[in-house]
């Protein structure tokens, strides 16, 4: 029987399953891909491309709210979460099977959750949608640039 992260119902499991899609995933892009032992740190994972170790954090979204995904991007007890303790938020869109990469600087400086619409055309956020080569220190595109590929 095949599963889908929706229909996980429990969110630390759901979690749990959406780690291992970034496991994946990012050694599909040629990471290496390191879990720290405990869950008492900032981040999910380390990975590492040509000796570049960067600490990343992982979510995953697997409801619309109104007509976008929102994503809660604060640590344990409600939190900001700081440039020492990660680089990079990776945001797993569970319905449309879609990763959103976020530099922290990107995070620190939202003043609340993140609003991700990948089913417009342009998105405030798009430029981050499949973002993988900004953990090898590539640039996000323009955001009027955002889903050209796709029209």
């Amino acid at each position: 029987m095949k599963v889908s992260g929706t229909s996980i119902k429990h969110h630390k499991r759901r979690g749990e399953w959406a780690e291992l899609r970034f496991m994946a995933r990012a050694a599909e892009h040629g990471f290496s891909v390191s879990k720290p032992w405990g869950d008492s740190q900032a981040y999910d994972f380390i990975v590492e491309h040509k000796a570049r170790f960067l600490r990343i954090q992982v979510k995953s979204i697997a409801y619309r709210r109104r007509h976008s995904y929102q994503c809660r991007i604060r640590g344990c007890g409600g939190r900001k979460y700081s440039n020492y303790e990660i680089d990079f938020i990776a945001v797993y869109i569970i319905p449309r099977n879609i990763w959103f990469i976020f530099p922290v600087e990107v995070v620190l400086r939202a003043q609340s959750d993140l609003i991700l619409s990948p089913h417009l055309e342009v998105s405030k956020n798009g430029a981050y949608e499949e973002a993988w080569h900004l953990m090898l220190g590539g640039n996000a595109a323009p955001p009027e640039l955002c889903h050209a590929e796709r029209a």
